[in-house]
Protein backbone atom coordinates (compact mmCIF):
# COMPACT_ATOMS: atom_id res chain seq x y z
CA UNK A 1 0.00 0.00 0.00
CA UNK A 2 1.17 3.70 -0.82
CA UNK A 3 2.66 5.28 2.28
CA UNK A 4 0.10 8.46 1.75
CA UNK A 5 -2.61 6.31 1.81
CA UNK A 6 -2.03 4.42 4.29
CA UNK A 7 -1.17 7.43 6.44
CA UNK A 8 -4.53 9.09 5.35
CA UNK A 9 -6.56 5.59 6.29
CA UNK A 10 -5.19 5.64 9.62
CA UNK A 11 -5.74 9.21 9.69
CA UNK A 12 -9.72 8.45 8.80
CA UNK A 13 -10.21 5.52 11.58
CA UNK A 14 -8.77 7.53 14.25
CA UNK A 15 -10.92 10.40 13.46
CA UNK A 16 -13.34 8.00 13.76
CA UNK A 17 -15.09 9.13 10.13
CA UNK A 18 -16.81 6.19 7.88
CA UNK A 19 -14.71 4.69 5.44
CA UNK A 20 -15.88 4.28 2.10
CA UNK A 21 -15.90 1.21 -0.57
CA UNK A 22 -12.79 2.67 -1.71
CA UNK A 23 -11.01 3.02 2.35
CA UNK A 24 -12.24 -1.21 2.61
CA UNK A 25 -10.91 -2.67 -1.07
CA UNK A 26 -7.38 -0.49 -0.15
CA UNK A 27 -7.34 -2.24 3.28
CA UNK A 28 -8.09 -6.00 2.11
CA UNK A 29 -5.30 -5.03 -0.61
CA UNK A 30 -2.83 -4.23 2.13
CA UNK A 31 -0.49 -7.18 3.77
CA UNK A 32 0.67 -5.55 7.08
CA UNK A 33 -1.70 -7.69 9.03
CA UNK A 34 -0.02 -5.87 12.48
CA UNK A 35 -1.37 -2.55 10.94
CA UNK A 36 -4.35 -4.03 10.46
CA UNK A 37 -5.20 -5.19 13.60
CA UNK A 38 -3.93 -2.01 15.37
CA UNK A 39 -6.37 -0.13 13.79
CA UNK A 40 -9.49 -2.84 14.23
CA UNK A 41 -8.58 -2.77 17.53
CA UNK A 42 -8.72 0.61 18.51
CA UNK A 43 -11.84 0.70 17.02
CA UNK A 44 -12.91 -2.31 19.11
CA UNK A 45 -12.05 -0.92 22.29
CA UNK A 46 -13.27 2.53 21.80
CA UNK A 47 -16.39 0.44 21.56
CA UNK A 48 -15.66 -2.52 23.88
CA UNK A 49 -12.87 -1.81 26.27
CA UNK A 50 -11.36 -5.01 27.26
CA UNK A 51 -14.55 -6.71 27.21
CA UNK A 52 -15.44 -10.24 25.57
CA UNK A 53 -18.97 -11.85 25.36
CA UNK A 54 -19.44 -15.19 24.82
CA UNK A 55 -23.23 -16.97 26.08
CA UNK A 56 -23.94 -20.25 27.25
CA UNK A 57 -25.84 -21.74 24.62
CA UNK A 58 -26.93 -24.80 22.09
CA UNK A 59 -27.26 -25.17 18.47
CA UNK A 60 -30.03 -27.54 17.16
CA UNK A 61 -30.37 -28.62 13.74
CA UNK A 62 -33.84 -30.17 13.41
CA UNK A 63 -33.30 -31.56 9.90
CA UNK A 64 -30.88 -31.86 7.13
CA UNK A 65 -33.27 -32.80 4.93
CA UNK A 66 -33.05 -29.68 2.07
CA UNK A 67 -35.20 -28.76 -1.05
CA UNK A 68 -31.72 -27.02 -1.87
CA UNK A 69 -28.33 -28.03 -3.18
CA UNK A 70 -26.15 -25.43 -2.31
CA UNK A 71 -22.65 -25.59 -4.01
CA UNK A 72 -20.69 -25.19 -0.52
CA UNK A 73 -22.82 -27.15 1.49
CA UNK A 74 -22.08 -30.33 3.34
CA UNK A 75 -24.90 -30.25 5.61
CA UNK A 76 -27.92 -30.76 3.34
CA UNK A 77 -29.28 -34.09 2.26
CA UNK A 78 -32.53 -35.39 0.04
CA UNK A 79 -35.22 -37.39 1.03
CA UNK A 80 -34.53 -41.22 1.66
CA UNK A 81 -30.34 -40.36 1.87
CA UNK A 82 -29.27 -42.73 4.24
CA UNK A 83 -27.89 -40.37 6.95
CA UNK A 84 -31.05 -37.83 5.99
CA UNK A 85 -32.88 -37.02 9.88
CA UNK A 86 -35.43 -35.27 11.12
CA UNK A 87 -35.84 -34.91 14.66
CA UNK A 88 -39.34 -35.83 16.79
CA UNK A 89 -40.51 -32.47 18.73
CA UNK A 90 -39.86 -34.83 22.17
CA UNK A 91 -36.25 -35.51 20.95
CA UNK A 92 -35.55 -31.84 20.18
CA UNK A 93 -36.75 -31.35 23.92
CA UNK A 94 -34.70 -33.89 25.51
CA UNK A 95 -31.60 -32.84 23.62
CA UNK A 96 -32.38 -29.33 24.87
CA UNK A 97 -32.56 -30.05 28.05
CA UNK A 98 -29.47 -31.93 28.22
CA UNK A 99 -27.63 -28.66 29.32
CA UNK A 100 -30.26 -27.49 31.74
CA UNK A 101 -27.95 -27.89 34.60
CA UNK A 102 -25.22 -25.75 32.84
CA UNK A 103 -27.64 -22.71 33.16
CA UNK A 104 -28.07 -21.95 28.99
CA UNK A 105 -29.42 -19.09 28.21
CA UNK A 106 -29.56 -19.53 24.42
CA UNK A 107 -31.12 -22.05 21.66
CA UNK A 108 -29.97 -21.55 18.07
CA UNK A 109 -31.98 -23.09 15.77
CA UNK A 110 -31.10 -23.48 11.69
CA UNK A 111 -32.76 -26.05 9.42
CA UNK A 112 -32.58 -27.60 6.70
CA UNK A 113 -35.40 -26.51 4.05
CA UNK A 114 -37.50 -29.94 4.52
CA UNK A 115 -39.57 -29.86 1.39
CA UNK A 116 -42.73 -31.71 3.16
CA UNK A 117 -42.51 -30.91 6.66
CA UNK A 118 -45.35 -28.98 7.33
CA UNK A 119 -45.72 -24.95 8.71
CA UNK A 120 -47.42 -26.19 11.98
CA UNK A 121 -44.27 -28.01 12.87
CA UNK A 122 -42.05 -25.15 13.98
CA UNK A 123 -43.93 -22.72 16.14
CA UNK A 124 -44.97 -25.72 17.53
CA UNK A 125 -41.58 -26.89 18.27
CA UNK A 126 -40.83 -23.38 20.05
CA UNK A 127 -43.99 -24.06 22.21
CA UNK A 128 -42.72 -27.22 23.29
CA UNK A 129 -38.87 -26.01 23.92
CA UNK A 130 -40.08 -22.76 25.62
CA UNK A 131 -42.29 -24.45 28.16
CA UNK A 132 -39.29 -27.51 28.87
CA UNK A 133 -37.10 -24.57 28.97
CA UNK A 134 -39.00 -21.12 30.04
CA UNK A 135 -35.95 -19.30 30.62
CA UNK A 136 -33.82 -19.85 27.38
CA UNK A 137 -34.09 -17.47 24.35
CA UNK A 138 -34.75 -19.17 21.19
CA UNK A 139 -32.75 -17.73 18.64
CA UNK A 140 -34.14 -19.62 15.57
CA UNK A 141 -34.40 -19.88 11.52
CA UNK A 142 -32.69 -18.21 9.26
CA UNK A 143 -34.20 -15.37 6.38
CA UNK A 144 -33.78 -18.05 3.70
CA UNK A 145 -35.95 -20.53 6.62
CA UNK A 146 -38.81 -17.48 7.02
CA UNK A 147 -38.80 -17.27 3.62
CA UNK A 148 -39.41 -21.48 2.84
CA UNK A 149 -41.98 -21.14 5.40
CA UNK A 150 -44.03 -18.25 3.28
CA UNK A 151 -43.98 -20.21 0.41
CA UNK A 152 -45.28 -23.76 2.24
CA UNK A 153 -47.72 -21.85 4.89
CA UNK A 154 -49.05 -19.24 2.47
CA UNK A 155 -48.98 -16.55 4.70
CA UNK A 156 -46.52 -13.67 4.34
CA UNK A 157 -43.34 -13.26 6.42
CA UNK A 158 -45.07 -10.62 8.67
CA UNK A 159 -48.33 -13.53 9.81
CA UNK A 160 -44.80 -15.67 10.31
CA UNK A 161 -42.71 -13.78 12.54
CA UNK A 162 -45.62 -12.93 14.82
CA UNK A 163 -46.98 -16.56 15.02
CA UNK A 164 -43.46 -17.66 15.93
CA UNK A 165 -42.56 -14.93 18.28
CA UNK A 166 -45.80 -15.71 19.97
CA UNK A 167 -44.09 -19.51 20.49
CA UNK A 168 -41.21 -17.85 21.59
CA UNK A 169 -38.82 -16.96 18.82
CA UNK A 170 -36.20 -14.27 20.45
CA UNK A 171 -34.07 -13.90 17.35
CA UNK A 172 -33.99 -14.70 13.91
CA UNK A 173 -30.03 -16.36 12.80
CA UNK A 174 -28.07 -14.66 10.86
CA UNK A 175 -27.43 -17.48 8.16
CA UNK A 176 -28.76 -17.34 5.03
CA UNK A 177 -26.62 -14.28 3.85
CA UNK A 178 -23.31 -16.19 2.32
CA UNK A 179 -22.36 -13.33 -0.46
CA UNK A 180 -25.26 -10.85 -1.07
CA UNK A 181 -23.54 -9.62 -4.77
CA UNK A 182 -25.66 -11.71 -7.53
CA UNK A 183 -21.86 -12.50 -9.30
CA UNK A 184 -20.82 -14.88 -6.64
CA UNK A 185 -23.51 -15.59 -5.63
CA UNK A 186 -25.63 -17.08 -8.79
CA UNK A 187 -22.67 -19.77 -8.69
CA UNK A 188 -23.29 -21.05 -4.90
CA UNK A 189 -26.71 -20.65 -3.77
CA UNK A 190 -29.18 -22.95 -4.63
CA UNK A 191 -32.57 -21.10 -3.04
CA UNK A 192 -34.84 -18.30 -3.53
CA UNK A 193 -33.80 -15.74 -0.79
CA UNK A 194 -31.09 -13.37 -1.89
CA UNK A 195 -30.40 -9.81 -0.69
CA UNK A 196 -33.66 -8.49 -1.34
CA UNK A 197 -35.70 -10.58 0.14
CA UNK A 198 -33.12 -11.52 3.13
CA UNK A 199 -33.24 -7.71 4.07
CA UNK A 200 -37.01 -7.72 3.71
CA UNK A 201 -37.02 -10.02 6.21
CA UNK A 202 -34.12 -8.43 8.82
CA UNK A 203 -35.78 -5.33 8.85
CA UNK A 204 -39.19 -6.33 9.43
CA UNK A 205 -37.77 -8.58 12.45
CA UNK A 206 -36.06 -5.30 13.52
CA UNK A 207 -39.46 -3.39 12.83
CA UNK A 208 -40.95 -6.14 15.60
CA UNK A 209 -38.55 -4.78 18.40
CA UNK A 210 -35.84 -8.01 17.08
CA UNK A 211 -32.13 -7.87 17.45
CA UNK A 212 -30.41 -9.58 15.03
CA UNK A 213 -27.12 -10.76 13.58
CA UNK A 214 -25.76 -10.60 10.60
CA UNK A 215 -22.97 -13.17 8.74
CA UNK A 216 -21.14 -13.23 5.98
CA UNK A 217 -19.69 -16.85 4.30
CA UNK A 218 -15.84 -15.53 2.95
CA UNK A 219 -13.24 -17.50 1.53
CA UNK A 220 -14.43 -19.29 -1.47
CA UNK A 221 -14.88 -18.01 -5.28
CA UNK A 222 -15.33 -14.36 -3.80
CA UNK A 223 -13.19 -11.34 -4.02
CA UNK A 224 -12.24 -9.01 -1.48
CA UNK A 225 -14.06 -6.17 -3.42
CA UNK A 226 -17.27 -8.71 -2.61
CA UNK A 227 -16.61 -8.70 1.04
CA UNK A 228 -16.82 -4.97 1.03
CA UNK A 229 -19.80 -4.74 -0.67
CA UNK A 230 -21.70 -7.18 1.56
CA UNK A 231 -20.80 -5.53 4.52
CA UNK A 232 -21.59 -2.11 2.83
CA UNK A 233 -24.99 -2.90 2.15
CA UNK A 234 -26.02 -3.95 5.77
CA UNK A 235 -24.19 -0.88 7.08
CA UNK A 236 -26.67 1.23 4.79
CA UNK A 237 -29.51 -1.02 6.61
CA UNK A 238 -28.04 -1.16 9.86
CA UNK A 239 -28.32 2.64 9.67
CA UNK A 240 -32.27 2.45 9.05
CA UNK A 241 -33.10 -0.07 11.34
CA UNK A 242 -30.64 -0.21 13.75
CA UNK A 243 -31.43 -3.65 14.45
CA UNK A 244 -28.33 -5.72 14.25
CA UNK A 245 -26.48 -6.84 17.52
CA UNK A 246 -23.54 -8.58 15.71
CA UNK A 247 -21.93 -9.21 12.38
CA UNK A 248 -20.18 -12.60 12.00
CA UNK A 249 -17.80 -13.37 9.18
CA UNK A 250 -18.10 -17.43 8.92
CA UNK A 251 -15.69 -18.89 7.38
CA UNK A 252 -16.00 -21.09 4.85
CA UNK A 253 -15.46 -25.12 5.15
CA UNK A 254 -13.82 -27.71 2.92
CA UNK A 255 -15.70 -31.10 3.20
CA UNK A 256 -12.58 -32.87 4.19
CA UNK A 257 -14.52 -35.63 5.49
CA UNK A 258 -18.20 -36.64 4.90
CA UNK A 259 -21.18 -39.18 5.72
CA UNK A 260 -20.72 -42.67 5.40
CA UNK A 261 -21.96 -42.55 1.79
CA UNK A 262 -18.63 -40.91 0.66
CA UNK A 263 -20.48 -38.20 -0.98
CA UNK A 264 -18.44 -34.92 -1.28
CA UNK A 265 -21.38 -32.36 -1.27
CA UNK A 266 -19.21 -29.27 -1.48
CA UNK A 267 -19.04 -28.89 -5.82
CA UNK A 268 -16.87 -25.75 -5.24
CA UNK A 269 -14.09 -27.10 -3.04
CA UNK A 270 -12.14 -28.27 -6.31
CA UNK A 271 -11.81 -25.02 -7.55
CA UNK A 272 -11.36 -23.21 -3.87
CA UNK A 273 -8.74 -22.59 -1.20
CA UNK A 274 -9.50 -22.12 2.37
CA UNK A 275 -9.00 -18.80 4.30
CA UNK A 276 -5.77 -19.14 6.09
CA UNK A 277 -5.57 -17.72 9.81
CA UNK A 278 -4.01 -14.67 8.42
CA UNK A 279 -7.19 -13.94 5.61
CA UNK A 280 -9.41 -14.72 8.75
CA UNK A 281 -7.23 -12.29 10.82
CA UNK A 282 -8.05 -9.65 7.49
CA UNK A 283 -10.99 -10.12 7.49
CA UNK A 284 -11.87 -9.43 10.80
CA UNK A 285 -9.62 -6.46 10.88
CA UNK A 286 -11.86 -4.76 8.00
CA UNK A 287 -15.03 -5.79 8.91
CA UNK A 288 -14.83 -4.32 12.09
CA UNK A 289 -13.58 -1.10 10.40
CA UNK A 290 -15.95 -1.01 7.89
CA UNK A 291 -19.19 -2.33 9.54
CA UNK A 292 -18.65 1.40 12.16
CA UNK A 293 -22.51 1.26 13.71
CA UNK A 294 -22.62 -2.49 14.76
CA UNK A 295 -21.95 -2.90 18.22
CA UNK A 296 -20.45 -6.60 18.02
CA UNK A 297 -17.97 -8.45 16.00
CA UNK A 298 -17.83 -12.03 16.48
CA UNK A 299 -15.49 -15.11 15.90
CA UNK A 300 -17.83 -18.03 15.75
CA UNK A 301 -14.79 -20.17 17.30
CA UNK A 302 -16.00 -23.59 15.56
CA UNK A 303 -15.30 -22.19 11.82
CA UNK A 304 -11.67 -21.18 12.63
CA UNK A 305 -10.26 -22.96 15.80
CA UNK A 306 -9.82 -21.92 19.46
CA UNK A 307 -5.90 -20.15 18.65
CA UNK A 308 -7.63 -18.34 15.65
CA UNK A 309 -10.36 -17.30 17.62
CA UNK A 310 -8.18 -15.60 20.61
CA UNK A 311 -5.95 -13.95 18.27
CA UNK A 312 -9.33 -12.54 16.66
CA UNK A 313 -9.95 -10.79 19.83
CA UNK A 314 -7.07 -8.15 18.81
CA UNK A 315 -8.13 -7.50 15.16
CA UNK A 316 -11.73 -6.58 15.77
CA UNK A 317 -13.24 -9.41 17.77
CA UNK A 318 -15.15 -8.96 20.37
CA UNK A 319 -17.52 -11.64 21.00
CA UNK A 320 -16.95 -15.68 21.16
CA UNK A 321 -20.31 -17.16 20.59
CA UNK A 322 -20.65 -19.44 23.19
CA UNK A 323 -20.60 -23.00 24.47
CA UNK A 324 -22.23 -24.47 20.76
CA UNK A 325 -22.58 -28.24 21.53
CA UNK A 326 -22.86 -29.40 18.24
CA UNK A 327 -22.93 -27.30 15.16
CA UNK A 328 -23.22 -30.15 12.53
CA UNK A 329 -23.21 -27.61 9.33
CA UNK A 330 -19.43 -27.38 9.87
CA UNK A 331 -18.31 -30.41 11.88
CA UNK A 332 -20.28 -32.39 8.95
CA UNK A 333 -17.71 -30.54 6.58
CA UNK A 334 -14.53 -30.97 8.36
CA UNK A 335 -12.43 -32.59 10.31
CA UNK A 336 -9.47 -29.74 11.20
CA UNK A 337 -10.03 -30.16 15.25
CA UNK A 338 -12.71 -27.40 16.42
CA UNK A 339 -14.27 -29.61 19.92
CA UNK A 340 -17.59 -30.02 19.93
CA UNK A 341 -18.57 -27.92 22.78
CA UNK A 342 -16.71 -25.66 25.12
CA UNK A 343 -18.28 -25.04 28.41
CA UNK A 344 -18.09 -22.12 30.45
CA UNK A 345 -15.47 -22.68 32.59
CA UNK A 346 -13.25 -23.72 28.82
CA UNK A 347 -14.24 -19.95 27.26
CA UNK A 348 -13.72 -17.86 30.78
CA UNK A 349 -10.23 -19.18 30.24
CA UNK A 350 -9.65 -18.92 26.75
CA UNK A 351 -10.38 -15.26 26.88
CA UNK A 352 -8.47 -15.15 29.87
CA UNK A 353 -6.24 -16.20 28.36
CA UNK A 354 -5.74 -14.17 25.50
CA UNK A 355 -5.95 -10.68 28.14
CA UNK A 356 -9.33 -9.87 28.30
CA UNK A 357 -12.21 -9.75 30.49
CA UNK A 358 -14.90 -12.21 30.11
CA UNK A 359 -18.49 -11.18 29.92
CA UNK A 360 -21.69 -13.66 30.04
CA UNK A 361 -24.05 -12.36 27.74
CA UNK A 362 -27.81 -12.99 27.03
CA UNK A 363 -29.21 -13.51 23.10
CA UNK A 364 -30.09 -9.31 22.71
CA UNK A 365 -26.44 -8.97 24.10
CA UNK A 366 -27.52 -7.68 27.57
CA UNK A 367 -25.85 -8.54 30.38
CA UNK A 368 -25.74 -11.96 32.31
CA UNK A 369 -22.35 -11.70 34.45
CA UNK A 370 -19.40 -9.98 34.47
CA UNK A 371 -16.17 -11.83 35.31
CA UNK A 372 -12.76 -10.65 36.73
CA UNK A 373 -10.03 -8.60 34.50
CA UNK A 374 -7.66 -11.39 32.64
CA UNK A 375 -4.45 -12.54 35.55
CA UNK A 376 -1.19 -10.07 34.88
CA UNK A 377 1.74 -11.55 32.95
CA UNK A 378 3.51 -12.36 36.02
CA UNK A 379 0.70 -14.33 37.60
CA UNK A 380 0.16 -16.22 34.69
CA UNK A 381 3.63 -17.37 34.51
CA UNK A 382 3.65 -18.14 37.89
CA UNK A 383 1.47 -21.38 37.43
CA UNK A 384 1.52 -24.10 34.22
CA UNK A 385 -0.97 -22.57 31.28
CA UNK A 386 -3.49 -24.35 29.31
CA UNK A 387 -2.59 -24.33 25.47
CA UNK A 388 -5.32 -24.41 23.33
CA UNK A 389 -4.03 -26.02 20.20
CA UNK A 390 -6.26 -26.76 17.88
Amino acid sequence: MDAGLKRELEAKVYAGERLTREDGIALYESDDLAWLGRLAHHRRAERNGDRVMFNVNRHLNLTNVCSASCAYCSFQRKPGEKDAYTMRIDEAVRKAKEMEDEQLTELHIVNGLHPTLPWRYYPKVLRELKAALPRVKLKCFTATEVQWFEKISGRSADEILDELMDAGLESLTGGGAEIFDWEVRQHIVDHACHWEDWSRIHRLAHSKGMKTPSTMLYGHIEEPRHRVDHVLRLRELQDETGGFAVFIPLRYQHDFVDSADGKIRNRIQARTTMASPAESLKTFAVSRLLFDNVPHVKCFWVMHGLSVAQLSLNFGVDDLDGSVVEYKITHDADEYGTPNTMHREDLLHLIWDAGFRPVERNTRYEVVREYDAAPTLAQRRAEPQQVWAS
